[in-house]
C-alpha cells in the first residue's frame, strides 16, 4: 500500500487540528491516528477508518460504512475499524464525539500506544 501523505494531511491537520493531542504515526502503508497516544483511526488509501466495538459499529453501520478488510495469506481479515461517515466528517461536533466514542473503544480492546 502506498501512503497517502496529502489525504492524511488534511485528516490529521485540516479536519482534527482543532482538537489537542491528536497525533500520527506511518504503519502498514498508511497511517494511524492517536489521542494523547491511544490509537482511534487508520488512514489507508484515501479512507479514513474509525475504530469500533460492539458499543459503537451499529452507528457505523446505520450510515451504510464497512469495515477495513485486506489480505493476508491468502484469507480475508477484517480489522475492527470501519469507514467514517462523510456526514460525520463535515460536523466538528459530531466528529469529537465520534472520536471519543472510537478512543474509548479502542482503550477497552487495550491496543499498544505510539511510541
Amino acid at each position: 500500500m502506498k501512503r497517502n501523505s496529502e489525504f492524511h494531511d488534511f485528516i490529521v491537520h485540516d479536519l482534527m487540528g482543532h482538537i489537542p493531542g491528536i497525533t500520527s504515526c506511518a504503519m502498514f502503508g498508511g497511517y494511524g491516528v492517536y489521542l494523547d497516544g491511544v490509537i482511534f483511526a487508520l488512514v489507508l488509501n484515501g479512507v479514513l477508518y474509525f475504530k469500533v466495538d460492539g458499543v459503537n459499529q451499529s452507528q457505523y453501520e446505520k450510515y451504510g460504512s464497512t469495515p477495513f478488510v485486506y489480505k493476508a495469506k491468502g484469507k480475508k481479515v477484517t480489522l475492527s475499524y470501519f469507514t467514517l461517515p462523510e456526514e460525520i466528517m463535515e460536523n466538528p461536533d459530531l466528529l469529537s464525539i465520534w472520536i471519543e466514542d472510537a478512543v474509548d473503544a479502542s482503550l477497552l480492546a487495550k491496543k499498544p500506544k505510539c511510541k
